[in-house]
């Protein structure tokens, strides 16, 4: 698959160029140098169009995408969805999204979405496309999938209508999303300032016992944030760095990241992001994206899952169960099945003094005196005896008489 950045006035879009069977909608122009995917040699097989990460100035609102993708993401496969969810499909649980906004009229996640001060609209897109990878149940026609389809969702506003994050909103997303009771907290920007502001939020979070995930790196990174020779930025990034939260890196179908991806700092835990397929801010259709953002929202639904399944795990401990769970890897790789059906105890008992040691009573010493004092008896006299039958023999020996007494 090729990873493609375009600028679009002072915007920026990441496209990415996967064949997958779909339906209905024009069919659209094949990449000049499409690797091998599944469906490529289907004659039916097109592009679904690209999720855009922002948007630049008067560039029009994301549109519903007319392409819907028939059948299952490469990501559902590797999570093993179809196991974990005959287990738990995040019923009871509230995830909210930090993002660009959810729209509330996806068919996928209909009736499943409260938006909080004017987030369900959402211009860009990339929110409602976390929300579907997080919550998205599946529909007629259609083999796509959230991690926890029956899971509620929260909708709050981390940028403004391009896109465009900022430390106040995102903190404040965060803290209402806490107050609010989110059992889950998903974060789908990154910001390379705020570390005050964002270490408290998360802190709010974790007091009320909200799980926050959050991405290790950008999904992709503009010109005039790039280095003098193109270097990349390599973190920081909050909310991801901050106590607490869960920071997440992307991997692809062939187990690494895609090529030229923004560096990841110190994350967690990896899971399926590149080539993810979700649903778009408007209609039934699908896009197609990549980054480390789009597997943090697959952490976080996996956070739902377990959440629904285990109610008396406390955050901490879900994110333990997570950790203690992933597939071993240079960082563990998020399995959902394993959290849930692993028979593990992450409780810690509270630490005690260790009890004194129990001795014996003491024992009465007149017995132990009184066998002593006859055992020295019984020596002596043995000695005596001794010594009288050596002396005696040898008296007789040397013709010895006692002393006369007249």
């Amino acid at each position: 698959m090729r990873n493609v950045m375009k600028h679009r006035g002072a915007g920026l879009v990441l496209a990415v160029a996967v064949v997958l069977p779909v339906t209905g909608g024009p069919a659209l122009a094949a990449p000049t140098a499409p690797s091998a995917s599944p469906g490529a040699d289907d004659p039916g097989a097109t592009l679904l169009p690209p999720l855009p990460v922002r948007l630049g100035e008067g560039n029009p609102c994301t549109g519903a995408s007319e392409q819907t993708a028939t059948g299952a993401a490469w990501s559902q496969t590797a999570l093993g969805l179809s196991r974990a969810q005959r287990i738990s499909r995040g019923g009871g649980v509230t995830v909210a999204v930090v993002d660009t906004g959810v729209a509330t009229g996806v068919p996928s996640l209909s009736g499943r979405v409260e938006a909080v001060d004017g987030a369900a609209e959402d211009c860009v897109g990339h929110g409602t496309f976390a929300a579907g990878l997080i919550a998205a149940a599946p529909e007629k026609g259609s083999g796509i999938t959230g991690v926890a389809p029956q899971t509620e969702i929260l909708a709050l506003s981390g940028t403004d209508d391009r896109g465009v994050p900022s430390v106040e909103r995102v903190a404040a997303g965060i803290r209402t999303a806490a107050d609010r009771g989110a059992q889950v907290i998903y974060v789908g920007q990154v910001l390379r300032t705020g570390k005050a502001e964002l270490t408290a939020a998360v802190a709010h979070a974790t007091r009320r016992d909200a799980l926050v995930v959050a991405p290790a790196a950008p999904d992709a990174v503009a010109r005039e944030e790039q280095g003098p020779d193109g270097e990349m930025p390599e973190g920081p990034y909050w909310p991801a760095a901050a106590p607490g939260a869960l920071a997440v890196v992307d991997f692809g179908p062939g187990g690494v990241r895609q090529k030229n991806a923004p560096p990841a700092h110190e994350p967690d835990l990896s899971a399926p992001g590149s080539e993810m397929v979700s649903v778009g801010p408007g209609g039934s259709g699908h896009y197609i994206g990549s980054g480390a953002s789009l597997a943090a929202a697959g952490v976080a639904g996996a956070a739902a899952l377990v959440r629904a399944y285990h109610p008396d795990l406390k955050a901490a401990e879900v994110t333990r169960r997570l950790l203690g769970t992933a597939y071993p890897s240079d960082t563990p790789r998020l399995d959902p099945y394993a959290a849930l059906s692993l028979i593990q105890d992450h409780t810690e008992p509270p630490e005690q003094p260790p009890a004194p040691a129990q001795m014996p009573p003491p024992t009465d010493p007149t017995p132990h005196n009184r066998s002593l004092t006859i055992a020295a008896a019984a020596l002596a006299t043995v000695l005596l005896l001794a010594a009288l039958a050596a002396v005696i023999p040898r008296g007789r020996t040397r013709d010895w008489r006692p002393p006369s007494t007249s």
